[in-house]
């Protein structure tokens, strides 16, 4: 066998590739576990802002909330359009037809209390069937700022009056209807895009994209308004 001669052993160029090889893998190994944990870093870090387009063309920018989170305004906004919608009627819109269309936006165990209440709001009203030329408007005078009760729930004052006129008295009656109203979080809208939508359905759907509901009414002098819809409407 023949020996390398010590020039050849010096001019072998093995060794140092082996060698600069290996460092290039260590080097590689230490950039992926430094990316890791950026990455890491990156994920424990709250979601950055996102744009929003609004219809009239201006643009915004919001903080991500978490699912049982709603702006006061989105819940003030739900809870007087929800009511003014279900308490306004006639005889082009009967109050059987905008019953089965925001009652999506009750919760189904109060559903059945609600209609009750809402039937017997005037005892000179038919329900049923609204005479011809006669109107139920609910008019709102003021909605609070809703107070959190728990975890993806709020209470909130409302006070106003549903008129009701008819054919021969245009003056109208006036009914106050002055209600705590107690809405809670849900994870999925409460309704869903009509097939040949009615102005009133679609109305509803809008709202109920605030993925919120209706799940009791008490009276505004009540002081023990929970979550129990068996409690008395007076």
């Amino acid at each position: 066998m023949q020996l390398l001669k010590p020039e050849n052993r010096k001019n072998n160029p093995l060794p140092l590739l082996a060698v600069g090889t290996f460092g290039l893998h260590v080097f590689t190994l230490l950039l992926l576990l430094f990316h890791g944990s950026m990455l890491q870093d990156l994920g424990r870090q709250r979601t950055p802002q996102s744009l929003v387009q609004l219809v009239d063309g201006r643009a915004i920018t919001v903080d991500p909330e978490p699912n049982l989170e709603r702006q006061p305004e989105a819940i003030r906004r739900f809870v007087g359009e929800t009511m003014s919608l279900m308490l306004t009627w006639s005889d082009q819109q009967p109050p059987t037809q905008v019953w089965e269309i925001t009652s999506q936006l009750v919760a189904d165990n109060f559903k059945q209390k609600l209609q009750s209440e809402i039937t017997n709001l005037n005892p000179d009203s038919q329900f049923e069937n609204v005479n011809r030329g006669a109107e139920n408007v609910l008019v709102i005078q003021k909605i609070s700022q809703p107070t959190e009760i728990g975890n993806g729930q709020w209470k909130v004052e409302m006070f106003a009056n549903q008129l009701v006129f008819s054919g021969y008295d245009r003056l109208g009656k006036s009914t106050s209807f002055n209600k705590q109203i107690l809405v809670r979080a849900i994870d999925k809208p409460a309704t869903y895009p009509p097939n040949a939508a009615l102005p009133l359905q679609f109305a509803a759907y809008r709202l109920g994209e605030a993925r919120l509901k209706i799940y009791n009414v008490c009276d505004i002098k009540d002081k023990n308004c929970s979550g129990n819809p068996n409690q008395a409407l007076p």
